[in-house]
């Protein structure tokens, strides 16, 4: 009698395997940095605005993507977000521009504004930009990039 495995089972060993390919051994991670950011009509209560990456591939084998994610964190909070499903590769030792559209919130812009103008002055504001590009058969490739903006001296009171 054929003995029958259980689906829980099936799905946790898929787990495992996907995940173990999106962390290869000596896979070095992506370089990202924001390459230009345009504005996108905007409808009602918030604003739009493509960012285009470039994606920089420090490894020996070309990197498939179709998808991506992008999260924007303004002063330790989310800013801007957005999805695209822009499908592409970046090549071996190479570099791409992926474009995501993202939606800014007028609210988290106001918010912003109150903390940055509301309290002490601040002569820098510090931004997290993390995020996804998909890949074939549940990988993905996960990237962060994070820094601060020096503010001229008197810019924000």
């Amino acid at each position: 009698m054929a003995r029958r495995i259980p689906g829980a089972f099936l799905t946790l060993a898929a787990a495992i395997v996907t995940a173990s390919c999106a962390y290869l051994p000596g896979r070095d991670p992506l370089q990202i940095t924001v390459a230009g950011i345009e504005p996108l009509p905007s409808d009602g209560m918030e604003f739009r605005m493509l960012v285009k990456l470039r994606v920089q591939n420090p490894n020996d084998a070309p990197l498939e993507y179709n998808g991506a994610y992008l999260n924007l964190t303004v002063l330790d909070r989310s800013f801007a977000t957005g999805v695209s499903d822009e499908v592409g590769t970046v090549p071996r030792f190479g570099e791409s521009v992926v474009a995501i559209p993202v939606t800014v919130s007028v609210l988290r812009v106001a918010s912003n504004a109150i903390r940055m103008f509301g309290g002490a002055p601040i002569d820098r504001v510090t931004y997290r930009l993390e995020g996804k590009l998909n890949g074939p058969m549940f990988g993905a490739a996960y990237f962060q990039s994070q820094g601060e903006l020096n503010l001229p001296l008197g810019a924000v009171p």
